[in-house]
């Protein structure tokens, strides 16, 4: 059973039911004028889409609060076909998942083969895949004969990942060297030992 809140109970991090959509609360700010009700103007991300919403609520407006399970599996493949399926194992129960490959577009240039992953549900419903702030991808393609020019701005190359994510590197690094690799914007961070 869903548990009902208050309007003025949500707060940053809270996911909750509003008109048929799963909304996580991303900032909210408290307005009180006199002689009118509390105003809660609620910035919200959409949890299936993505969207970020701009909503206002008064206290006395109910809302369902949301319950999100994860999961911790591994990538077990992807399908090779662009509308196909990418393909998760329960490390416990080895039950599997799949996730169509164009919801998980961008997290897919971050998982190499067996990379660990949580997966976020709610109820039975599959809302994505949580990545950490960086990960470990390995360079299969890169110039190991470039010569660093300007080293007062930082002189960079291209590189290409074990995931097909193409990145600017320091000229230094050479193919098959590990990097980290920033999931927010997918770009180099430093090397990996």
């Amino acid at each position: 059973m869903a548990e009902v809140l208050d309007a003025g109970e949500l707060k940053p991090g809270t996911v909750y039911v509003y008109k048929g959509d799963l909304l996580q609360v991303v900032d909210i700010v408290h307005n009180k004028t006199a002689m009118a009700k509390m105003k809660h103007k609620i910035k919200a991300k959409n949890l299936r889409t993505g969207a970020i919403i701009e909503m206002m609520l008064f206290s006395g407006e109910k809302v369902d609060q949301a319950y999100l399970d994860k999961k911790n599996m591994q990538l077990s493949y992807v399908d090779a076909e662009d509308d196909g399926f990418a393909h998760f194992m329960d490390s416990e129960t080895y039950d599997m998942v799949e996730i169509p490959k164009s919801r998980i577009k961008w997290e897919l240039q971050f998982l190499a083969d067996n990379a660990d992953v949580v997966i976020t549900y709610y109820g039975q419903e599959i809302l994505g895949i949580q990545l950490p702030p960086k990960v470990a991808l390995t360079i299969v393609d890169t110039d190991d004969n470039a010569v660093a020019g300007d080293t007062v701005n930082k002189a960079t190359k291209d590189a290409t990942l074990e995931t097909g994510l193409k990145i600017k590197i320091p000229m230094f690094i050479k193919n098959g060297t590990k990097v980290w690799v920033k999931t927010d914007d997918g770009t180099y961070d430093s090397r990996a030992n």
